[in-house]
């Protein structure tokens, strides 16, 4: 006969129920010493922080409003501030780094507000590549493939979301022709929450996820020089809601993530998962987010297909590819960004809030003994 114990079974004789009590004990205590929690660092700033880029577990970089920008190269024991002359007054809502030395940031706005600028030399040094010289453009997001090849939306001008690409490292941008891409509905764009709402994957395919009483994503498997659009089921009932962030796996497993950034506590129609490359998506209905949620991405380097969502209130991770998710925690970000392991991801928020993932992701055994 057994006795069955938080699910496990132990023998009934009395030594050997307690010395398996013990292990199982010591077990769980190891456990949940190990699982997952967000560590907060010292950023050197209090503005307001609104995209990351991970590139290994010791270096990463961060951007935000006032011409912020930060980068750490010894896994956040100090963050560096770096000035880009010129951008006092611009907001950073997208960074996308190449190492210690090589990183891209796009700043937000009508007009000449909307640029980016490039760095070689660690942020010593900044190239300002574009100036977005249309006054009806707003650019939302930037995304590369690698280090010579980007992508960047911004909303819709004249009925079609206006695209630009570099193939040479910035050194050029030119703008996809309106006609490749599909019509805009009215007052369609992507939110500038994260600069998570436009993906890459592989070598050339890339998808772009819409909001303001709209909630679509566009997507390309020819490097965003021809478009295809789809609905999705995320809350789209008004121009504080639709889809913030994007990401795929692979060439057909992506999850998006979103709401209403004015209602940031309810769990409405905020996650849809995708199996065909995003041509049609699935809500997620049993066990959402907690909230809304502005970035979302895949933890690599873990057994199970995990992600991590977050929002102002709260984060929560997934190990099944978007399909159910569960708290990590109430703490409050706008971006997250994880490169090569599940010990290099970085989250940030207001008040130049930076936490890195301590411990490790979430996986099926630890979530059993919860």
């Amino acid at each position: 006969m057994t006795l069955r114990v938080f699910g496990v079974h132990l023998p009934t004789n009395k030594t050997a129920a307690i010395l398996a009590l013990m292990i199982l004990t010591c077990s769980v205590m190891m456990n949940e010493r190990a699982a997952a929690q967000w560590l907060l660092q010292s950023s050197g700033t209090t503005e307001r922080l609104r995209a990351v880029s991970a590139v290994s577990r010791l270096v990463a970089w961060a951007s935000g409003n006032c011409g912020t920008c930060v980068r750490t190269t010894n896994g956040g024991k100090i963050w560096q501030p770096l000035h880009v002359p010129g951008a006092d007054s611009l907001d950073f809502r997208d960074v996308e780094a190449f190492g210690e030395n090589t990183a891209y940031l796009l700043s937000i706005g009508e007009g000449e507000r909307s640029r980016i600028y490039k760095t070689t030399d660690g942020g010593s040094h900044w190239t300002l590549q574009f100036i977005n010289r249309n006054p009806k453009a707003f650019f939302d997001a930037i995304a590369f493939w690698d280090a010579n090849n980007g992508i960047a939306v911004s909303d819709a001008v004249e009925g079609h979301l206006v695209i630009i690409k570099t193939t040479d490292g910035g050194a050029t941008w030119t703008e996809i022709p309106s006609k490749k891409i599909p019509p805009a509905l009215p007052g369609e764009g992507a939110f500038a929450a994260s600069g998570t709402s436009i993906t890459v994957q592989g070598g050339n395919r890339v998808w772009i996820g819409t909001g303001v009483k709209s909630a679509r994503v566009y997507r390309s498997i020819d490097g965003g020089n021809t478009w295809s659009v789809s609905r999705t089921p995320i809350l789209s009932e008004n121009e504080s809601s639709g889809i913030f962030s994007v990401t795929f796996k692979d060439a057909r497993t992506g999850v998006i993530v979103g709401g209403d950034y004015r209602k940031d506590a309810e769990a409405r129609q905020n996650a849809a998962t995708s199996n065909d490359g995003g041509r049609t998506w699935k809500l997620v209905r049993v066990s959402p987010p907690a909230g809304f949620r502005s970035a979302v991405v895949y933890v690599p380097g873990t057994a199970a297909p995990t992600l991590i969502a977050v929002g102002p209130s709260g984060s929560d991770y997934s190990m099944d590819n978007g399909a159910t998710w569960k708290s990590l925690g109430p703490g409050g970000f706008h971006a997250v960004s994880f490169a090569g392991s599940e010990d290099a991801g970085w989250a940030v928020g207001e008040g130049g809030r930076i936490a890195k993932l301590a411990g490790k992701a979430p996986d099926k055994q630890r979530s059993s003994l919860e």
